[in-house]
């Protein structure tokens, strides 16, 4: 293996290479790498979702070439080395293990999540006064997240200190509030900016319930539009079959047979006009 590694390595450095390198990659940074990256790293969750090895495979691969990517630069800049970047995450899964590897003991995963929270604020209190900063809890959160996981992840520091609904039955409250503010914004001005702050605050609330449901406000959406996807393209096609129209009193009948087929296990019959 580390002879696979050392070779991607060699490779990495050929590519940057100032004279003899490819000229594309001799032009990049590390911000227009980041783009990358973060699409690398969607795909691995794809194939993951599809459950295919041997996409998987590959995926990993190109995740894996994005932090040789940016070691190699960060080398070139004499900041560190692909090397540094391994021995930083071995001591920090080691540092965060101790029930692997000291005497610490944890009999679950969920008292393993709640120790290695617990770890990484301690973490950020010691970078915060070895700044000499006042630091907050909410230290850390990527802004480069999606918003949805953002959101979740800032609600999820916030609690950890006590800022929280004791029941998620309460959050509904809150969804209802920020409804009725973004109607009461349309209804003034549609046109302005209160209506996007007001959206976004009904979307902040939706992903606070959801953490407090325990569901993964981005894999839920993802999973809905998935659904969507697969709904109106059955929508499209038995469209093209009946010879109807691009209507939406046609689509919508289209759409609630197709709706009510997947969920009684059948498929819509493309012969058969439909039931309105």
């Amino acid at each position: 293996m580390s002879r696979s590694l050392d070779r991607l390595l060699v490779i990495m450095a050929r590519l940057r290479d100032p004279d003899r390198g490819c000229p594309w990659d001799r032009e990049q940074d590390f911000a227009s790498i980041a783009p990358y990256t973060i699409e690398e790293a969607y795909e691995v969750a794809d194939a993951i979702e599809r459950g295919d090895m041997a996409a998987l495979r590959d995926e990993l691969g190109d995740l894996l070439f994005q932090v040789v990517f940016h070691a190699r630069m960060a080398q070139e800049q004499a900041a560190f080395a692909f090397e540094d970047v391994a021995q930083a995450i071995s001591e920090k899964m080691v540092r965060r293990h101790p029930h692997v590897f000291g005497t610490a003991e944890i009999d679950s995963a969920a008292a393993q999540k709640a120790a290695w929270e617990d770890h990484k604020a301690a973490e950020r209190e010691a970078r915060s006064r070895g700044s000499g900063s006042g630091g907050s809890v909410l230290d850390g959160v990527a802004l480069a997240l999606p918003a949805l996981s953002r959101a979740d992840k800032l609600t999820r520091r916030a609690a950890r200190i006590g800022f929280d609904w004791p029941d998620a039955r309460l959050v509904f409250a809150k969804i209802r509030e920020e409804c009725a503010e973004l109607e009461a914004a349309l209804e003034e001005d549609a046109a302005s900016g209160a209506v996007e702050e007001e959206l976004g605050d009904l979307l902040f609330a939706v992903a606070n319930l959801a953490r407090k449901l325990e569901i993964d406000p981005e894999a839920a959406l993802r999973r809905a539009t998935e659904k969507f996807e697969r709904r109106f393209r059955r929508v499209e096609a038995l469209s093209r079959e009946r010879g109807i129209g691009p209507d939406l009193d046609g689509l919508e009948t289209l759409w609630q047979e197709v709706k009510a087929a997947e969920r009684g296990g059948d498929q819509p019959s493309s012969s058969e006009p439909p039931a309105r």
